[in-house]
């Protein structure tokens, strides 16, 4: 079977996104064929920065984006401009269908805003790339977490928990899993609300999830759970994918338990778009310290084994 060819947009060349490019090329090019979104020039700049050649087969693509002079570890205009003209490069190569999936290294938000780019990530990119609803799924084969709710602040999660935006969801995540493994949905208080003693969102989950059953024919999703046993081993190992309401929800935890395996999975798109999930790390870019590797070449099996 051939390789699958892969977009990979390069991230904030400021952070550690291009070292693990380098570092990684060999062993992610037995799996996919490998397309970096980088000009030339930025790659050698880099390369000479960091001490580390070039390997063989690091085939580019230019994101027709100005050179700029890279500093370690600092939020800039002009690498946000650049991450973000890679990342826009790598969806048009997966459009036009020159490419089979896109991976992308780690973007820095703020370094984005200061390029007057009005996106906070890349998921809300692809939203209005192929308008659709891409839902951002977070983990590792032993446990993935979808967000119903992603970067909005904590105080707007509630208001945002609607039976009807929730029912889409759960249907929208479904249908690109297309699992018959139960999904475990959380609850957004704590003890589940305790009736509406302690919030009425859960009133609302509990409709989604009874609606989304029926639809399905089946009790796909269990819930709402209580979210402070929702991770304990005991009830964590009999699920393998969760429903988080908010972002730390889900992710503090995942992290916790499996910081370097797991990986961001882009679902509900027309195209596969897979992450690594970690930061620009600039405390540690161009410091010639061991930087691990795993979420990045995981990331890349997954398209590997999709």
């Amino acid at each position: 079977m051939a390789k699958k060819k892969v977009a990979i947009s390069i991230g904030d060349l400021n952070g550690i996104g291009i070292e693990i490019a380098l570092k990684a090329h060999k062993e992610l090019a037995k799996m996919v064929k490998p397309y970096y979104i980088i000009d030339r020039v930025m790659l050698d700049i880099a390369s000479s920065k960091l001490g580390i050649k070039v390997p063989k087969g690091f085939n580019t693509i230019s994101p027709n984006e100005k050179a700029f002079k890279i500093e370690a570890g600092k939020v800039s205009k002009k690498s946000g401009a650049y991450s973000f003209a890679s990342f826009k490069k790598a969806i048009e190569l997966a459009k036009n269908g020159e490419v089979d999936a896109i991976c992308t290294l780690p973007i820095h938000k703020e370094a984005w805003s200061k390029a007057g780019i009005k996106y906070k990530g890349h998921t809300e990119v692809l939203r209005d790339a192929f308008k659709k609803d891409a839902i951002m799924m977070l983990g590792c084969p032993k446990m993935y977490v979808s967000l119903f709710t992603e970067h909005i602040p904590l105080k707007d999660v509630a208001k945002n928990i609607k039976t009807k935006k929730l029912l889409k969801f759960l249907l929208d995540l479904q249908k690109s899993l297309n699992t018959n493994e139960q999904m475990a949905v959380l609850a957004l208080n704590p003890h589940a609300g305790d009736n509406g003693v302690l919030g009425k969102e859960e009133s609302k989950i509990t409709k989604a999830i009874y609606l989304a059953n029926k639809t399905l024919g089946k009790e796909q999703f269990i819930g709402p759970i209580v979210p402070d046993i929702a991770f304990t081993p005991n009830f964590r190992n009999n699920y393998k994918y969760f429903v988080a309401m908010y972002h730390d929800q889900g992710l503090a935890p995942l992290k916790a338990l499996y910081f370097e395996d797991g990986i961001n999975v882009s679902l509900n798109l027309p195209i596969l778009r897979t992450s690594v999930d970690h930061g620009t790390a600039f405390d540690i870019a161009y410091k010639g310290r061991d930087i691990s590797l795993k979420s990045y070449l995981n990331a890349i099996k997954y398209i590997q084994e999709s």
